[in-house]
C-alpha cells in the first residue's frame, strides 16, 4: 500500500528529520483531535498553524462559482501549510478534515522560526512542496481528460492510503463536490464499481473490497501520484 507504515500513528515527513530537529519541532507542537468536516484553514485567511497529520487527513478545496473542487489531499505523508515555507501567510485554499483523527499542530510563527533554523526541515518541506505542485498540475490533467469512474477510483485509493484503511467515511454529496460533477454522476460511477464487487457503500461508509481491481480501473494519475512521492523523497 502507498506509503504504508503499519499501524503506528506517525508522520512520514517528521520521521525523516534528524532526531534533534524532530525533537525541537515536536516540542513546539500540540496534539489536535480533528473531527470530520472540521475546517483547519480558509482561503485568503492567515494560517494559524502548520498541521502534521498522524491519523487524520485533509481535503484541500478551492471554492468556485458553481461549488467547490478538491485540488489535493494531505495525510501522514506530509503537512498542511507549505506556503509558509515560501514566505506566504495566507492559505490559497480551504482545508477540510476528510478523515477524522489526530494531528500535531504548530503555531505558524513558531514553524517559520524553525524553518529558518533547521536546514533539514527546509529541505524536506521543499521536497514536499515540489510534490504538491506536481500533483496539482496532474489534477488539472485528470479533471480534463479522465471519466468520472476513473477519477472516483483514484480518489478512493488516495483516501484509503491516507486513512491507512480500506474502510472510511465519505458521502456521495461530498464526492460530487470534490470531483466537480453532479451527484447523479458520482452515484452512477459508484454503482458501477459496486456492481463489479470493487466497493461497498452504505450509510456514509465506503469499503474497498478489491483494491487490486480498483487500481486497474483508476486513471494513470494514481500511479503517477505514487511515483511523484517516491521520486520526491528519494535520498
Amino acid at each position: 500500500m502507498f506509503l504504508h507504515q503499519g499501524n503506528a500513528p506517525s508522520n512520514t515527513l517528521l520521521a525523516a528529520l534528524p532526531r534533534a530537529d524532530r525533537a525541537r519541532l515536536v516540542a513546539l507542537a500540540e496534539p489536535a483531535r480533528l473531527g470530520l468536516r472540521d475546517a483547519v484553514a480558509r482561503r485568503g485567511e492567515p494560517f494559524s498553524h502548520a498541521y502534521f497529520p498522524l491519523t487524520a487527513f485533509f481535503s484541500k478545496v478551492v471554492p468556485a462559482d458553481r461549488g467547490s473542487l478538491e485540488v489535493g489531499l494531505v495525510g501522514f505523508e506530509g503537512f498542511l501549510g507549505f506556503p509558509l515555507l515560501l514566505g506566504v501567510d495566507l492559505s490559497p485554499h480551504d482545508a477540510i478534515v476528510q478523515g477524522g483523527g489526530d494531528a500535531l499542530r504548530i503555531p505558524a510563527r513558531a514553524f517559520r522560526r524553525e524553518l529558518e533554523r533547521s536546514s533539514p526541515l527546509r529541505r524536506l518541506a521543499g521536497r514536499y512542496t515540489h510534490v504538491v505542485m506536481t500533483q496539482l498540475a496532474q489534477n488539472v490533467v485528470c479533471n480534463r481528460f479522465h471519466v468520472v469512474e476513473q477519477r472516483l477510483a483514484r480518489w478512493l485509493l488516495m483516501s484509503a492510503d491516507r486513512a491507512r484503511s480500506l474502510n472510511f467515511a465519505v458521502t456521495h454529496a461530498f464526492l460530487a463536490m470534490i470531483l466537480g460533477v453532479r451527484r447523479v454522476g458520482v452515484t452512477q460511477a459508484a454503482q458501477a464499481l459496486s456492481d463489479r464487487g470493487l466497493i461497498e457503500y452504505a450509510r456514509g461508509r465506503m469499503v474497498i473490497r478489491d483494491r487490486r481491481a480498483l487500481q486497474a480501473v483508476a486513471c494513470p494519475c494514481y500511479r503517477i501520484d505514487l511515483e511523484t512521492y517516491r521520486e520526491g523523497f528519494r535520498r
